[in-house]
């Protein structure tokens, strides 16, 4: 059996597959990884496509969409490789892209997860938006990246060429243990997409492992494929799932008073789209707010002690404030954020 399975996760992406799935196969060792397309219940041509162009590519048919998450979740518990990669299907890799995972992975059993450099495939000079060169979070629960912060992604220089622990690696491109994604439990289906890949790497976090980006391997995401950066659907998801992520994972001595605090928080980014007229973004979230409170109520368990990690407090750029930074303080740049 080979070390490795990149895992591609396909809904329909017959076009995608046609363009990014050849840079897989040219730039992915056949000694160390087989290649997986797993199908989420594709209506277009898609499983044929592969099989007839592609035959030593494994095709896994699901039959129905799962989302992103129970997806992977389903395709990950049939394989038994040692590490799977999480690969979206509009990322395109390049030459030795997998060797520096893998290797860095293998240099210490305390790693568990391993994210590259992610570049624009719109504009190869700039960071990616998810993910870029690895990604950390601030004291509130925003997301932010190396090389991205909000809306603002930067040019890479090789500012950010160091190898680095980081808070979380993106789903655009994970490489991780098969054994320590079952013993974290996966991906959290119930986000169904988005944010889901940070709260599995807390989650990894709090077990006392670590996450590494190596900015050795490089790959370009395309960003953008199933949902537009502005779609409604899209920032109902990111809204929800971040008040999920916090409930699940925050120790409870912290948790109401941090929630407390970012749906305020909320209220004031639906009030600036309430300004620049941007009513359907504004109820969606009002209705991601009202849906992650049935879902907390409903059925989350919050098992986190005030005993276990308190990864927020350990981690660096975590004990600041990304918001006051990016919109008060008007720094744009990573390099420019304090620890």
């Amino acid at each position: 059996m080979k070390k490795v399975a990149v895992i591609i996760l396909n809904w329909n992406g017959e076009e995608l597959l046609r363009q990014y799935l050849p840079s897989v196969l040219e730039n992915t060792p056949q000694e160390l990884a087989e290649i997986v397309v797993a199908d989420n219940g594709s209506e277009d041509n898609s499983v044929e496509f592969v099989k007839s162009e592609y035959p030593m590519v494994k095709v896994m048919e699901m039959g129905v969409n799962h989302g992103y998450a129970e997806g992977y979740n389903r395709a990950i518990d049939k394989i038994r490789n040692e590490y799977v990669v999480l690969l979206n299907s509009d990322v395109a890799v390049t030459a030795d892209w997998l060797s520096p995972l893998l290797n860095l992975a293998e240099s210490n059993q305390n790693i568990s997860a391993v994210q590259p450099k992610i570049l624009s495939l719109r504009n190869k000079a700039k960071f990616e938006h998810a993910g870029a060169c690895g990604g950390f979070i601030d004291k509130y629960g925003y997301t932010f990246c190396r090389g991205r912060i909000f809306d603002s992604t930067e040019i890479d220089k090789g500012q950010y060429d160091s190898v680095i622990d980081v808070f979380w690696a993106s789903g655009a491109c994970l490489f991780v243990k098969r054994e320590d994604y079952i013993n974290a439990g996966g991906l959290d289906s119930r986000f169904f997409a988005h944010m889901e890949e940070i709260d599995l790497c807390w989650r990894i976090h709090l077990m006392g492992k670590r996450i590494i980006c190596n900015p050795k391997s490089v790959v370009y995401h395309l960003g953008g494929a199933t949902l537009d950066m502005e779609s409604p659907r899209k920032t109902y998801l990111n809204f929800r799932n971040n008040i999920l992520m916090l409930y699940k994972n925050v120790p409870l001595k912290y948790r109401s008073s941090l929630i407390r605090k970012r749906m305020f928080l909320d209220g004031i980014a639906a009030l600036n789209y309430f300004i620049h007229g941007k009513i359907e973004l504004v109820k969606a979230i009002a209705t991601a707010h009202s849906d992650a409170r049935n879902m907390i109520n409903g059925y989350y368990k919050n098992n986190v002690t005030d005993e276990k990690i308190d990864i927020l407090k350990e981690m660096p750029y975590t004990n600041n404030s990304i918001v006051y930074q990016y919109f008060i303080k008007k720094k744009k740049l990573f390099s420019e954020y304090k620890k």
